[in-house]
């Protein structure tokens, strides 16, 4: 079982104006997936609180996986994925590619997500959008992969051979 935890970014959840949605939804999805989510915070949308976040949790050595909602688009506050490529250590392009190809079969909006994904030290995160319905498209699209992803992070023996649809 992996642990994972959910970073949801958001200026109106962090004052409390608006309910969470999307942060809930990605920790449900990940625990139906047999995650153990044990950590779930709100940041508002400013770069250097949303680093600080995820250096924290990635650093801890508790969680093999970090999500992210919220912060993608082009709004001048979303800046998820530059915090995201700051502390990340390598970038794997590839997840983010899938999520928006996946999402392009649903809407040609999926174009504008800028989201990313990347490695820190045994931590995998990744950037999903904000709205709950794009959230969960987005990591449906690629959890069937991430499992054998955190297991050659792990450094324990993967087989690659192996084909998964």
């Amino acid at each position: 079982m992996y642990h994972a935890a959910v970073l949801t970014v958001s200026d109106r959840s962090f004052r409390g104006e608006r309910p969470d949605g999307g942060g809930p939804l990605v920790a449900e999805i990940l625990k139906n997936a047999g995650y153990d989510v044990g950590i779930t915070a709100i940041v508002p949308d400013e770069q250097s609180q949303i680093e600080e976040k995820l250096r924290q949790i990635a650093d801890s050595g508790e969680v093999q996986l970090l999500v992210t909602t919220g912060g993608t688009g082009f709004a001048p506050r979303d800046v998820t994925p530059e915090a995201t490529l700051a502390v990340c250590e390598r970038m794997t392009p590839g997840i983010p590619e899938a999520m928006r190809y996946a999402s392009m079969q649903v809407t040609n909006r999926a174009m504008l997500s800028r989201a990313q994904a990347g490695i820190r030290k045994g931590t995998l995160i990744i950037n999903l959008p904000g709205s709950p319905k794009a959230a969960r498209e987005n990591l449906e699209a690629v959890l069937p992969a991430l499992s054998h992803g955190l297991e050659m992070l792990s450094g324990r023996p993967a087989d690659c051979a192996k084909i998964t649809d």
